[in-house]
């Protein structure tokens, strides 16, 4: 039986980290609120050699055409059985041609999409699952499957632009950074005897003293230097791979310079286009929230959505606690307040998500044409400072002479 990661708060507030055991995600969710425990997120373990794991994850855009394929099929009248039979003969990829076999199969066995997409949760992502939860028990997934294909896809779209805004900046940094290595260690200490003269006599520049220093130190533990980050860098995937690393780095995203506020209005749109999704196709409040609140794709959002949730049940509004919460822009929180006010939510929402994702994927733009002449600037200064450290030495001498 597989097994659930969960972070969950006690009665008193207090938050739980822990794994439990259960047949799918769902009847994990119910065992943690029989324990008194309100879930925030709960994920499937993956588990080497588990049954409903086949490897990584599939290309967004191979993802985004299944859903499209499959809401299409569905529309059209076609067998849901049927629709997965005819998708994975179709599809050109082992892994989803493996995993739909698996979910065919599953669901003769009497499973709804859903759970069978949450067997393979490095397959279908977090949006996928809860989607096409909503969709199979509120009587609309082919429209449920429609939006996040076209949600899938956009954000491959998104991110595809965004490694190729970076690939030149993250070349650039890669080559200065050899380059400035291959100089300090190789070609700064063939001129440290030729200035053995003048730092005997004290008349060595600052500059220059600074760089063969420098130079020395880096050649004596460079391969320390690089134990120490592998190192750090395998420990930070290990910890950032468990439960509370990855509330850790949900926090970082959001405190990031530059990009922290990209990343905080990108879950922001996700969750106000889920969210509006649901509602429209008549699915509660107290439910789209739950079930939106894991589509934010970020553990600090997610908690703030459900502590709202909570206000839900109380007969209290929706705005007040997002408010509180500090993670929602004040255009957001307004704009939802009179929603709410007018009862046109649903509508209101999926408005705020288009505008954050418009005016988002222009900052992202905007913030990656800054990196270039950010990184131009900087490999151009080292390399400046480390040739006039050396060039102030021979001109000194040149005075001399």
């Amino acid at each position: 039986m597989p097994e659930f990661e969960y972070i969950a708060r006690t009665m008193t507030g207090e938050q739980v980290i822990g794994v439990t055991t259960a047949a799918s995600q769902r009847d994990a969710i119910n065992n943690l609120s029989g324990r008194q425990l309100f879930p925030i997120t709960v994920k499937a373990q993956k588990v080497k050699g588990a049954a409903f794991s086949f490897g990584g994850g599939i290309n967004s855009q191979v993802m985004g055409t299944f859903y499209n394929q499959l809401s299409s099929l569905i529309r059209g009248g076609v067998p849901l059985l049927r629709s997965i039979a005819i998708l994975r003969e179709q599809t050109s990829s082992s892994k989803l041609k493996e995993v739909l076999e698996d979910v065919n199969r599953r669901i003769e066995d009497g499973e709804s999409l859903g759970d069978a997409f949450s067997r393979h949760p490095s397959v279908f992502s977090d949006i996928g699952i809860n989607m096409t939860k909503a969709g199979g028990e509120g009587g609309f997934l082919d429209d449920a499957l429609s939006r996040v294909g076209k949600f899938t896809e956009e954000q491959a779209d998104l991110k595809s632009r965004t490694i190729g805004a970076l690939a030149y900046p993250v070349m650039l940094g890669a080559i200065g950074t050899i380059v400035i290595t291959v100089l300090l260690v190789f070609f700064v200490p063939m001129f440290g005897q030729m200035f053995e003269m003048l730092r005997a006599k004290g008349g060595m520049p600052w500059a220059t003293e600074a760089l063969l220093t420098f130079s020395g130190w880096l050649r004596s533990y460079f391969f320390y230097m690089v134990a120490v980050l592998v190192g750090v860098v395998v420990g930070m995937r290990v910890y950032f791979g468990t439960a509370e690393g990855k509330r850790t780095m949900d926090v970082i995203k959001f405190k990031v310079p530059l990009f922290g506020s990209i990343n905080k209005n990108l879950a922001v749109a996700r969750f106000c286009r889920v969210l509006g999704t649901l509602l429209a196709n008549g699915v509660p409040i107290v439910k789209s929230l739950q079930i939106s609140s894991q589509s934010a794709g970020n553990i600090v959002l997610s908690e703030a959505i459900l502590g709202a949730t909570e206000n839900i049940k109380s007969g209290e509004s929706l705005a007040p606690p997002l408010v509180k919460s500090g993670h929602f822009p004040k255009t957001v929180t307004e704009m939802i307040a009179v929603a709410e006010e007018s009862n046109s939510l649903d509508t209101v929402l999926v408005d705020i998500a288009e505008n954050l994702e418009k005016r988002t994927s222009q900052r992202l733009d905007l913030a990656v044409k800054m990196i270039e002449p950010m990184m131009l600037l900087t490999m151009a200064g080292i390399i400046l400072f480390v040739v006039v450290a050396l060039l102030l030495p021979i001109m000194n001498m040149s005075r001399a002479l």
